[in-house]
């Protein structure tokens, strides 16, 4: 891949196509910086309630079961059918907002997926509720990459990191509420949750219309060809590019199912521990989740976003260290923080997606993320046959492999932040 020189923090870099006329839109002049400031604000609340909304396929599973009499497999493949339509709503929603603005695709998307929840209360059969997850995860799927398309045009580069690192810890905190929101409502009341997290996002997409400016810079409603852009995405210039991203997303995502995805199985059958140590420990690596989060994002502006790579590297030892340790509560405790901790070292992929194409590509590159989804879901069928033949520590330590390649191809990526 050829070396391109460090560019202005306020410039993405145009390799895939010809200049062209500026758009009219970025001509506009950006909001004052209380507005800008409650525009993020009103991003973590979506971003909440867009955690809220996925997570209910697994937090409330239990009930969701019993309510329709699943199968464990029946119960499970609403995860599938959910991430299926997240990878088809990032690649779809996310050029689509590229094309004809943020603002009002995002308003649909918040829409979208909180009126796709309330909709669980009315699912009757497993035909209807893979038909409505697949849905929820359609829209679901698209906060992503529209929402980054937001929020790296707010404020200044060399903060992007730390916007991203907070969105991902309001996710993570709304799986605790939602956690906790489980255990106050009596059983037979569960579906009040999918009212609780659908409601709100009616007012909130109303105000994602009022307070981001139509044809603005945020905005960035684009006056380019009609096509769909994704296509620019495999010019020549940066196919390779493109290619990588997506081979180090989808393995990003092989190695969180081979490991997390096994995690309490593990726990609880090769090492012995009742559920509520088993959940203990799993628990602790949230908790690092939540605060690796915020030191990512901050290296992430310190350092650049390929420092970054460093947390997938620890992370991979992590779970060497994590299979090979001794039966130990504590020390299991300690290595699950870290591994959560590094896991999220990749907080900073959102804005550096962004960065790596044009402006006019932001959530259409973002998107790659979600490409990764296409990987996973293999993996639970190859972890799964390498625990039958070689045990469930050699499947788990798989993990470590991807993790590790991961990193590689992230460094082999080009740096977008210019440090001053």
């Amino acid at each position: 891949m050829p070396i391109i020189a460090p560019l202005a923090p306020d410039v993405a870099p145009d390799v895939a196509i010809e200049a062209e006329p500026v758009d009219r839109a970025a001509r506009l002049p950006m909001p004052g910086m209380g507005r800008q400031v409650a525009i993020f604000a009103l991003l973590l609340a979506c971003e909440f309630l867009y955690g809220w909304a996925w997570n209910t396929v697994d937090v409330l599973r239990p009930f969701i079961r019993a309510s329709l009499n699943l199968s464990l497999l029946e119960a499970g493949s609403a995860y599938s059918a959910q991430g299926a339509g997240a990878l088809i709503g990032a690649v779809l929603i996310g050029q689509i907002a590229d094309r004809f603005g943020r603002r009002r695709i995002f308003a649909l998307v918040v829409l979208g997926y909180g009126t796709m929840l309330i909709a669980g209360t009315a699912v009757g059969s497993y035909p209807m509720l893979l038909v409505q997850r697949f849905l929820l995860g359609a829209f679901a799927g698209a906060s992503f990459p529209v929402g980054v398309g937001i929020y790296v045009n707010l404020f200044r580069p060399s903060l992007r990191g730390r916007l991203a690192g907070t969105m991902n810890a309001f996710f993570s905190f709304s799986i605790v509420a939602l956690g906790l929101a489980m255990g106050a409502v009596a059983p037979g009341d569960w579906k009040l949750l999918l009212w609780i997290g659908g409601l709100p996002t009616f007012a909130l997409a109303l105000m994602v219309l009022w307070l981001i400016p139509a044809r603005s810079p945020i905005d960035m409603a684009s006056e380019r060809a009609a096509k769909l852009p994704i296509g620019e995405l495999f010019a020549p210039d940066v196919r390779r590019q493109t290619l990588m991203l997506a081979a180090m997303t989808g393995l990003n995502f092989f190695g969180y199912a081979a490991y997390s995805g096994w995690l309490t199985t593990y726990l609880s059958g090769e090492r012995g521990f009742d559920a509520a140590t088993a959940g203990k420990l799993v628990a602790w690596q949230f908790a690092g989740n939540i605060a690796g989060g915020f030191f990512w994002g901050w290296t992430a502006d310190r350092f650049g976003r390929r420092f970054n790579a460093i947390g997938f590297l620890i992370a991979a030892a992590a779970i060497i260290a994590y299979l090979l340790a001794p039966t130990d509560v504590l020390m299991l405790q300690l290595i699950g923080l870290v591994y959560g901790a590094a896991l999220c070292s990749s907080v900073t992929w959102g804005p550096w997606l962004a960065e790596l194409y044009p402006p006019h590509l932001q959530s259409t590159a973002a998107s790659i993320f979600n490409w990764g989804r296409i990987i996973s879901f293999f993996a639970p069928l190859i972890t799964a046959t390498l625990a039958q033949k070689l045990g469930m520590t050699i499947a788990m330590g798989s993990a470590s492999l991807a993790f590790s390649l991961a990193a590689v191809l992230w460094l082999a990526q080009r740096e977008t932040l210019e440090r001053r």
